[in-house]
This record gives C-alpha cells, sequence and structure tokens, in this order.
C-alpha cells in the first residue's frame, strides 16, 4: 500500500471525519482538519465554515501551508441535513445544506487540485446512499448528495492519470448527526448503523491505492442497511 501523507479532512472534528483524521495519524500521515470547531485531535486544523467561499478557500491554503506545502489526499466528510417536506423548511436552511454538502465539497476540491496534481493525490468525497436512493422530507439532502455524485464522476473523468477520485457513498453511522432532530427524522433505537472507524479505514483503503489504481466509486454500509440498496 502507498504512504498516507497529508490528509485534508473537513468535517474532521466530529463523526466519520474525526474518525478519518485519527485513521490517517495511526497509519503514518498527517491528518489536516477544516471545521467549523477546533477538533479534540491535536493536529494541523483551521476554523472554517464551507457555506463561506472564499473562508473555505483561505483555510484551505493555509492548510497546505501548515504541511509544508505538500498535499497527498483530500476527504470532503463535512455535511449537514435539514429533514421536512420542501414547502416547510425555510429557504436559507434548504439552500445551506446544498451549500454546505456540495458547494463547500467543490470549492475545497478546486482549491486542492494543484497541489493534488503536484504530488500526484488523491480525493475521496463523501456521497450517501441518499445520492442513490431519494427519500422523502430530505430533497435538501438527496439533491446535494446526488450532486455530490454527478460532480465526482466528472472529476474522475476528468482528472484521469492525473489525480485519483473515489466517491465514498456510506450508510448510517453511529454519529452526531442525527441529534437535534424530530424523533420521526431519527433512526430507531434498533436501527442497523455502521462504526465510523469501521468506515474511516476504507477511506484510507482508497487513498492508499497505488499508481494507476482507482477505486471509483464505494458503497459502505451496515449489512442490514435499510436506505441500499
Amino acid at each position: 500500500m502507498e504512504p498516507v501523507g497529508n490528509v485534508l479532512i473537513t468535517g474532521g472534528a466530529s463523526g466519520l471525519g474525526a474518525a478519518t483524521a485519527q485513521e490517517v495519524r495511526d497509519q503514518g500521515g498527517t491528518p489536516l482538519v477544516l471545521d467549523r470547531v477546533e477538533p479534540e485531535l491535536d493536529v494541523p486544523h483551521v476554523r472554517a465554515d464551507l457555506a463561506d467561499r472564499a473562508a473555505t478557500e483561505r483555510a484551505v491554503h493555509r492548510l497546505v501551508e501548515l504541511a509544508g506545502s505538500r498535499l497527498d489526499g483530500v476527504f470532503t466528510a463535512a455535511g449537514i441535513d435539514s429533514c421536512g417536506a420542501l414547502d416547510a423548511v425555510p429557504a436559507a436552511e434548504w439552500e445551506r445544506v446544498v451549500q454546505v454538502n456540495l458547494l463547500g465539497t467543490v470549492a475545497v476540491v478546486r482549491c486542492a487540485l494543484p497541489h493534488l496534481k503536484e504530488s500526484a493525490g488523491r480525493v475521496v468525497t463523501c456521497s450517501s446512499t441518499l445520492g442513490l436512493k431519494a427519500v422523502p422530507d430530505a430533497t435538501a439532502y438527496c439533491a446535494s448528495k446526488f450532486g455530490v455524485l454527478g460532480f465526482s464522476r466528472a472529476l474522475a473523468a476528468e482528472t484521469a492519470g492525473a489525480v485519483g477520485v473515489t466517491t465514498l457513498v456510506p450508510g448510517g453511522m453511529h454519529t452526531s448527526f442525527f441529534d437535534g432532530r424530530d424523533e420521526q427524522y431519527k433512526p430507531p433505537p434498533d436501527a442497523k448503523l455502521n462504526r465510523p472507524e469501521d468506515v474511516a479505514r476504507t477511506v484510507l483503503f482508497a487513498l492508499r491505492q497505488p499508481a494507476g489504481c482507482e477505486v471509483r466509486e464505494l458503497v459502505v454500509c451496515s449489512s442490514e442497511e435499510g436506505s441500499w440498496p
């Protein structure tokens, strides 16, 4: 397997992002965390809101500087949701989901791309099983995650041979992602969900493929996941 190197992780202060940051460090790499809050892990980090493109771009540039101007990988784990019927979710909240999940992903990758081309690095974007299967009361989330899938496929075609691109398609996980929701939008107590640590190892698997070998799309879910297929 290839060395891990310097990996920029959005949403790296919690959930899957934090688990991936820990896995990167455990495997000898350096996680570079971009999040709205400070991570518990003592690693290079910059606080920024992915809905703010200029702040996001500044954060990516700063993290690359902190890493000695070398970037080997990017994992765009950050994601939010706003559940409810289309005409019940405030427009600003609906649009923020798309800004963070889709446009924030694009902003980070766009800014990181010159550095990844230099290192022949890799990108792992984060879609969702709800980027493959639409469900009610999730129009913003589904739109954003379907968008991430389409963006990633086009990016893979555009950068073939220069930068590796993998789309992670995870199912539900035991994280704080569901906190603060109305009960009807929370997984039931007996829901079959994955551990973020297990999913994080699959991210590293994609990042560490040898040159010329691509894991283009990677569905990772509980064996009894209800949102796939």
